[in-house]
């Protein structure tokens, strides 16, 4: 009889610590309730004047912990089943797609971006990592409706680069040296996707980033668009659901495994989450890593995010699209926005999902 209860306590125990894993649906767990969780709400989820755009808009927020739903929520015209634009997270996705690429050898970091893109032939020492940096050196100005006429991001996505963006960003000038420094680039994301052309082959290359990464993940949302050459806008044109974007960062928090397989060698999620050196502490609202967002102090300055743990990372998107990842709480949130004023701020969501997770 104690054998037999032994086993069956063996049993009971391993099912509970069993990982849980999305199928078709994600699992869902004990939903979040009390006083902190209708702060988060009040705080996602405000009365806003829609005719104005000024304030905090969240179209959608989901919180996945071990695997499972614990809170969900949609406004607007957004659904569970809404392909969302995701804008900059598209960065951070391209960056997964190619980490499945880097996986079948088809290249290596320090491989010179040129070598698949010839028309960097004038920025010969640019590497895929200083793509993946944001560090390529190009005299690159990512502003947006603020200051458009100097801004080389609106050039690219809307005028006289829109036909073939990631020639357009090739034939800006250098300002630093390869590698050394920071500049946030949507160009340098787009000659990443651009390289991917020639790591796979232009017969496999529209299909691939179902092919290597939303089929093995069960995504079945995406939608990514292209300009007029057939390269996907890596920068700025990807659409998914929050359920979907969240496999996204699972397979992310789980070091690249998807079930047992190993969809992203180790040592290429390592890279996404490790520091720039070249990055000067304050250049932006988180610290970049191999187009990832990173909650690391630099240089003795506070986190980024300090309410948050410094094991967090982030893939994030212009007018406050969020996947953050937190791998110490096995947790995972993807916020969908429309905030023009600046308002919404990461850390204090951090903060409130948080506290409503905590007994």
């Amino acid at each position: 009889m104690r054998k037999g209860l032994s086993l069956f306590l063996l049993l009971i125990s391993f099912t509970v610590q069993a990982e849980q894993w999305p199928g078709e649906q994600w699992p869902s767990g004990p939903q979040l309730t009390g006083p902190a969780v209708a702060a988060l709400t009040a705080y996602a989820f405000p009365t806003r004047d829609d005719n104005t755009r000024q304030g905090i808009r969240t179209d959608a927020l989901l919180v996945i912990r071990d695997g499972q739903i614990v809170y969900e929520r949609y406004a607007a015209a957004t659904s569970a089943d809404t392909p969302h634009l995701i804008w900059s997270i598209s960065k951070s996705l391209m960056a997964t797609v190619l980490g499945v690429a880097y996986g079948e050898g088809l290249f290596q970091l320090d491989d010179p971006a040129a070598k698949f893109y010839p028309a960097l032939e004038k920025h010969p020492t640019v590497t895929i990592k200083d793509l993946l940096h944001w560090a390529s050196g190009l005299d690159w100005q990512e502003d947006y409706e603020y200051a458009p006429l100097k801004s080389s991001v609106v050039a690219m996505l809307y005028t006289r680069g829109h036909r073939d963006m990631a020639a357009f960003t090739a034939d800006h000038d250098s300002y630093a040296p390869a590698g050394q420094a920071f500049r946030y680039s949507s160009g340098d994301s787009n000659l990443l996707a651009a390289a991917l052309k020639t790591m796979v082959g232009p017969q496999h290359y529209p299909d691939y980033p179902w092919a290597a990464l939303f089929e093995p993940l069960g995504i079945r949302s995406a939608t990514w668009e292209t300009d007029a050459t057939g390269t996907f806008v890596a920068s700025s044109y990807a659409y998914m659901t929050a359920r979907d974007l969240a496999r996204v960062g699972l397979l992310m928090a789980r070091d690249g495994r998807w079930h047992d397989r190993q969809l992203l060698p180790k040592d290429w999620v390592a890279f996404n989450r490790q520091p720039f050196a070249g990055y000067k502490a304050n250049q932006d609202e988180a610290v970049p890593g191999g187009q990832w967002w990173l909650n690391r102090p630099m240089a003795g300055d506070a986190s980024p995010w300090p309410d948050a743990p410094p094991d967090t990372f982030a893939a994030l998107g212009h007018w406050g699209q969020a996947l953050y990842v937190i791998p110490s709480e096995k947790l995972l949130i993807v916020r969908y926005g429309d905030d023009r004023d600046g308002s919404y701020r990461h850390n204090e969501l951090l903060r409130r999902v948080l506290a409503a997770l905590r007994p």
